[in-house]
């Protein structure tokens, strides 16, 4: 079976510095990647080009064997709310709109029914231990809760493959790791592949694999 996710000599520059210089990656389908490294290093632009956020300068990402740079941003953005999830360091809710309406987001805008967008998003908060929270605001929810919030919102639509940027970031370290074991939790249950990126070693340690990330190369592969 070929991987859900390609790269092959990926480049992405920033005036006359290279945040990704020549970086091959694959992900295969259901597997949990980390990617680790010092900051600078070029983790986020990695997660931005690979889940379409950024188009690439060289190199190709694809997706179940289909391209992904070729794409304009308004089918790039299609991507995100169908094929692809993300989730960000600090869940980036929509403070005026419920729980459930964060969580439904990507399938109103996919074009699901409003009745069946928000039954999925209460479906997927139930499975990350928020039931009773789904009419309550990012204002009146935790730290931990409101990152279960942007995972149920990343899962709603069963993509393929979650992207994680430093998803503990902004967390305590047990609320952390709470948060950590719901993503791979839950993403197991979709059959979803994530891509991480995570400072946190012990995050890292519960990845099928470790990517190394230096100078925008992968310099070391680790399974923990």
């Amino acid at each position: 079976m070929s991987p859900i996710l390609t790269a092959r000599g990926l480049v992405k520059r920033y005036g006359d510095v290279r945040a990704l210089d020549g970086v091959d990656v694959d992900v295969e389908r259901g597997e949990v990647v980390a990617v680790v490294g010092p900051s600078g290093s070029g983790k986020t632009s990695l997660l931005r080009v690979l889940s379409g956020v950024l188009p690439a300068d060289g190199g190709e990402v694809r997706v179940d064997g289909a391209a992904v740079g070729d794409r304009s941003e308004a089918e790039r953005a299609v991507l995100r709310r169908t094929v692809f999830g993300l989730v960000f360091q600090s869940g980036m809710l929509v403070a005026e709109l419920t729980a459930e309406e964060n969580a439904a987001l990507p399938a109103l805008l996919g074009g699901v029914r409003w009745a069946e967008a928000l039954g999925a998003a209460r479906e997927w908060l139930d499975v990350l231990g928020l039931a009773g929270l789904a009419s309550r605001r990012p204002a009146e929810l935790s730290g931990g809760q409101a990152q279960r919030v942007a995972i149920a919102r990343a899962l709603v639509h069963r993509p393929a493959v979650v992207f994680a940027d430093e998803p503990t970031a902004a967390l305590d370290s047990r609320t952390g790791h709470e948060v950590v074991t719901s993503l791979l939790t839950a993403a197991r249950a979709a059959d979803a592949a994530v891509v991480l990126v995570t400072h946190d070693h012990g995050v890292a340690g519960r990845a099928h694999r470790v990517l190394d990330f230096r100078d925008g190369r992968v310099v070391a592969e680790v399974t923990p």
